[in-house]
């Protein structure tokens, strides 16, 4: 009987400590294949895309742009994550995006490498992300190239946002201000 009770405790134990992983405990891979500890983002705001350089979306870059070169610094980065879960709209080699992403839309946030943000292999990231008992605020499921997850200068996700709001929408302003 004491044993069953410890296992039960230590169980209960463990979905706790899971439930309350942060943002910040993850390092993914930037677009060069350098480790970039998302810790280095605490205090900051952050909004995490999937991007895609064949997407209807696609031009959201611009847009994305944009609001990085107005907030960024000022306590908010956004941090793009290319994938190919969406009709295949991300085909390219990490180099490869990476030049699309400069020479196309100018884009001077961090991009990170490609990964996959749904499916059997989907990035442990996009997990937390996803799943409420890991992210504690709710279950999502990527719908599209381009949603945005809001996350706070604490590592909470604090709001996931459809793929075809525009990253200029003034309640993601008002967020970041806020």
């Amino acid at each position: 009987m004491k044993s069953i009770l410890i296992i039960l405790l230590m169980t209960l134990t463990f979905g706790q400590l899971e439930a309350q992983k942060s943002f910040h405990d993850f390092v993914v891979k930037d677009i060069d294949g350098k480790d970039f500890p998302l810790s280095s983002l605490k205090g900051k705001k952050v909004m995490v895309v999937n991007t895609a350089s064949k997407c209807g979306l696609t031009p959201q870059y611009a847009k994305l742009e944009k609001l990085y070169k107005e907030y960024g610094g000022k306590g908010f980065i956004i941090i793009g994550f290319p994938a190919n879960n969406f009709l295949s709209q991300e085909p390219g080699s990490n180099e490869q995006i990476k030049s699309f992403c400069t020479d196309e839309y100018g884009v001077s946030f961090p991009m990170m490498s490609k990964i996959s943000v749904k499916g059997d292999d989907m990035h442990p990231l996009y997990q937390w992300l996803t799943e409420k008992d890991k992210n504690g605020l709710e279950d999502s499921s990527v719908s599209w190239n381009f949603q945005k997850y809001l996350i706070d200068e604490n590592g909470k996700l604090v709001k996931v946002v459809s793929p075809r709001t525009d990253p200029l929408d003034e309640d993601i302003i008002a967020w970041i201000k806020g």
